[in-house]
């Protein structure tokens, strides 16, 4: 049997001492710290905003909003799926920031400066691959900036919003494009429900049968996950 002081022993301890210091090294560590703790705070901005995510999530939200099946599927399913799709559009700009800019400096090879500054390289190309230049100019023109030479001079905090308004506009074009054939339905259900005098009975109640046999019969899920992937080449 252990005893009690064997466990005591075993078990490490922790100090937390808070006080003031004169060592510029334990002032930068404290200040790298509260770094780490802001990116980590942000990180959920950070996926939606410089992601493929937003896209996903709109176009999905779309589909069910299309649909008129209220929570169907759930919210968590939604998000759950643009996640995974998410990571599996990034995986190729998670895997090159992995290889140029986490490896080298969890082995010490780079500085946290460094290391963040070849981080950003994919993430920009990847954002500036699908901004809009409309969308890109405005940004620029306000902060009064010149035009930039190449990807890596346009500074993160133009580029971000800019990518963010053009994954709304092409979400939303492809929205529209969900929409149109579930209004058709709506609109022949409702011209025949009052051709027969039966306009105390909601058209969605009656369309909603054949807006899921539609949507099931052309394999609707595969071709929507289709037109994701493919707005992303």
């Amino acid at each position: 049997m252990v005893s009690p002081q064997t466990i005591g022993a075993l078990i490490p301890g922790l100090n937390l001492e808070i006080g003031t210091s004169t060592d510029p090294e334990d002032v930068a560590v404290t200040l790298q710290l509260l770094a780490l703790l802001t990116i980590l705070s942000l990180a959920p901005a950070i996926l939606i905003m410089m992601t493929c995510f937003t896209r996903i999530v709109v176009v999905l939200a779309f589909v069910r909003m299309s649909l008129a099946t209220q929570t169907m599927p759930p919210n968590q399913v939604l998000i759950g799926l643009a996640l995974f799709l998410t990571f599996f559009v990034m995986a190729p700009v998670f895997t090159e920031i992995n290889e140029t800019a986490l490896q080298p400096y969890l082995e010490g090879e780079l500085n946290q400066e460094e290391a963040f500054d070849l981080a950003v390289v994919p993430l920009k190309e990847f954002m500036a691959r699908h901004t809009r230049e409309k969308d890109m100019a405005l940004f620029l023109r306000y902060a009064g900036l010149e035009q930039p030479e190449t990807i890596q001079d346009i500074p993160l905090t133009a580029l971000v919003p800019a990518f963010a308004i053009s994954e709304l506009k092409t979400a939303f074009q492809i929205g529209f494009m969900i929409f149109i054939p579930f209004l058709i339905i709506d609109m022949i259900v409702a011209s025949t429900l009052m051709s027969m005098g039966m306009m105390m009975l909601p058209p969605v109640i009656i369309s909603l049968p054949f807006k899921i046999l539609l949507f099931v019969l052309v394999d609707g899920w595969y071709l929507v996950v289709e037109s994701l992937l493919l707005s992303f080449r």
